[in-house]
């Protein structure tokens, strides 16, 4: 009989529907069962694509006994990370500070009350490799509340003692911390380098992560300063990546990881929002260099995005499985879908075509059981013969059970989406990319955005889920209206970004400090509001914020919004310099502050050649965070174009800081030149 996550948006959630624990969603109904009960909670918080969230759910939460037993100690608590990123955060924290690690299924013993007070990550069914087994670790917990109860009390109450403290780093009373100029930005480049993998690209050893929003910052550095330092830095490693295991060589798109220093073996979830960020990032190094290879990538990306993520209502869906069914095995295994041996392939392409094939895509043993991941080391030699081998191969894995997908739409990470795919598709003259852009910005505002303006963080065929937005929702969905303003010229975009970030103004930050929070000040009430300014897989909230209320103001004027992203960029002024790995986004925003950012208005009659090469030419500059708008003479929705004329009856463009302007040109040329565009990169 089904438990009462059977009606849950989430895909996760219902993955365990079905268990014999008596799963609970996270909320009060829980909590005050808890204490009618005067049993603790145990809160297990995964996500859809995790691969040892399967397994213990397998091993554990499918036992009878096991289950039994939970159900009768606890009130069992099932959490989706990706809806309630707020309680996975702040929960986390208490596991990282007091296990010095962390990771998912996160597995936390909490009062009735929501204090934690006993944490792990994946419990085996039993004892192995060092680690209880999880009945144990059940029986421990109960036996504890049971009989050391005061004891149990003092530990939560430490802990939510420390968790106060650490919180206090960044909220009221830390002080303003100045916005890192030029020399701070330079320091952050150079300690950057000192963790840099010259050998095999990215930072820092096994795993391996795509270091998005640090190439990002090193692009723009590079624009900035001209440092050829930079500039190998963010192009090696997306080279490297290209390259390796962690893309998929035949369908697009990027792994979550790779799991050695060579991005060679990846572990293979694919998730909507490392996608997103690294079409951006391949798209840019495109722009900075005009080479093919980021050129291609970006566009198997995009089009990976549309094939494999986009949901019938026209957003994205949040990740694709790394486990599938092994048709030789019977039983579902991580990479089964991606893998390949020498016989798979000749079994496919035929001998010679086989063989060309193994040697390609290094196939030489370099997965499980004498399988491979393939990776393509140098360029094909006959781009005809490795196109067809290319198509050939991936029409044979569309034959194979499939990855599952968490189809439910996040709105932060659609935000992200949206901003790639406009730029792509203007940058690379793809007006379906643009479309499909719009179309997931339509889907957000008809069932993410309620009637007083405020982000639902989920959607699931169409359906709101019932968690409320939080700051990187508020921030990248913003950050992606602003990029469709740049490139469809729509005001309405501009104007729904500015409604985003006066919530952010009003209900996220601290207007004592200039601290932004990750939760509204009217959300539900935790064991400590959550608070974070540095990167993780996704850009911080914080430092998105602060990059979407710079851009806005420089279209505007707006002095309130740039005064908040000043203030909300000082976090980065006292972390860029020792860990630049860790706030990348901030330290790229704050590389577009130093610039201005630069703003270029382009004016013309709608459907003119000329003006479409300038709005082009300006979409194509290096300048960092450069806003571009572009609109018809006497225009006054934007405050960045009003007063513009033509240039002596001609289409012309404007290039300003904050709203003082340079002589206009009507010269795609010299606009170029003002803002860093390779020309080369006009007619691509």
């Amino acid at each position: 009989m089904p438990n009462r996550l059977a009606d849950a948006t989430s895909p996760y959630l219902q993955q365990h529907a079905d268990n014999p624990v008596d799963w609970w969603p996270w909320g009060p109904a829980a909590f005050e069962e808890a204490a009618r009960r005067g049993v603790p909670v145990l809160l297990s918080v995964g996500y859809a694509a995790c691969h040892w969230c399967h397994v213990m759910a397998h091993e554990s939460f499918e036992d009878e006994a096991i289950a039994q037993y939970a159900n009768e100690h606890f009130v069992a608590v099932k959490v989706d990370r990706e809806e309630r990123p707020d309680v996975d955060a702040v929960y986390m924290e208490a596991v990282q500070a007091a296990t010095g690690q962390g990771g998912w299924p996160m597995t936390v013993f909490l009062t009735p009350e929501k204090d934690p007070f006993y944490f792990g990550t994946y419990f085996p069914p039993a004892p192995r490799h060092g680690m209880p087994g999880f009945r144990q670790v059940l029986e421990g917990v109960s036996a504890a509340w049971r009989d050391r109860r005061d004891e149990v009390g003092e530990v939560a109450e430490r802990i939510r003692a420390d968790l106060a403290e650490r919180a206090a780093v960044y909220g009221v009373g830390s002080g303003v911390h100045q916005v890192p100029g030029a020399e701070e930005l330079a320091k952050a480049a150079a300690e950057l380098g000192r963790s840099y993998d010259a050998k095999r690209g990215g930072f820092g050893g096994a795993p391996k992560f795509p270091p998005s929003m640090a190439v990002e910052f090193l692009l723009r550095h590079h624009a900035s300063t001209g440092s050829v330092e930079a500039l190998e830095m963010a192009r090696h490693t997306c080279e490297a990546m290209a390259r390796g295991g962690i893309y998929d060589q035949l369908g697009g798109g990027f792994a979550r990881y790779a799991v050695d220093a060579e991005w060679v073996v990846p572990h293979f979830e694919k998730m909507l929002y490392d996608n997103a960020l690294l079409l951006r990032v391949y798209l840019h190094l495109w722009r900075a260099t005009g080479e093919e290879l980021p050129r291609r990538i970006a566009l198997e990306t995009a089009d990976f995005l549309l094939a494999e993520l986009r949901t019938p209502e026209g957003g994205f869906a949040s990740a694709l499985d790394a486990d599938s069914l092994d048709p030789a095995t019977g039983k579902s295994a991580e990479g089964a879908y991606y893998a390949w041996t020498p016989e798979q392939l000749t079994e496919v392409l035929g001998a010679e075509d086989g063989a060309l094939a193994v040697e390609l895509f290094e196939v030489t043993g370099t997965f499980e059981h004498g399988s491979s991941v393939l990776q393509l080391l140098a360029d094909p030699a006959d781009d005809k013969a490795y196109g067809r081998i290319r198509e050939r191969l991936l029409t044979a894995r569309r034959q194979r059970p499939a990855p599952a997908r968490d189809d439910k739409v996040v709105a932060a990470w659609n935000g992200l989406a949206i901003a790639a795919l406009a730029e792509t598709g203007a940058l690379l003259e793809r007006p379906d990319l643009v479309e499909a852009a719009v179309r997931a910005a339509d889907l957000l505002l008809a069932v993410h955005l309620t009637e007083e303006g405020r982000l639902l963080r989920t959607s699931r065929d169409g359906r709101a889920g019932a968690n409320a937005g939080v700051l990187e929702d508020y921030a990248d969905t913003a950050e992606g209206f602003l990029a469709l303003y740049a490139v469809t010229g729509d005001a309405e975009w501009l104007a729904l970004a500015g409604g985003l970030l006066d919530t952010v103004l009003s209900h996220f930050v601290d207007t004592a400090s200039g601290a932004l929070y990750d939760t509204a000040d009217d959300a539900e009430e935790l064991i400590r509001r959550p608070q974070d300014p540095t990167d993780n897989a996704t850009p911080s909230g914080w430092t998105a914020a602060a990059q979407a209320l710079l851009t806005y103001a420089a279209y505007t004027g707006s002095e309130r919004h740039r005064t908040a992203a000043e203030r909300g960029l000082g976090i980065v002024g006292a972390l860029g310099s020792r860990a630049p790995r860790f706030i990348g986004w901030g330290l790229a925003a704050a590389e577009a502050l130093a610039d201005g950012p630069r703003e270029v208005a382009v004016i013309g009659r709608p459907g003119v050649a000329e003006t479409a090469l300038l709005h082009r030419t300006a979409l194509l500059g290096t300048a960092p965070g450069a806003v571009v708008a572009v609109g018809e003479p006497g225009s006054t929705e934007v405050p960045l174009l009003v007063d513009r004329p033509l240039l002596d009856g001609e289409s012309a463009a404007y290039v300003c800081h904050h709203f003082s302007c340079d002589a206009p040109t009507a010269d795609p040329a010299e606009l170029a030149g003002k803002l860093g565009v390779r020309v080369g990169n006009l007619g691509a």
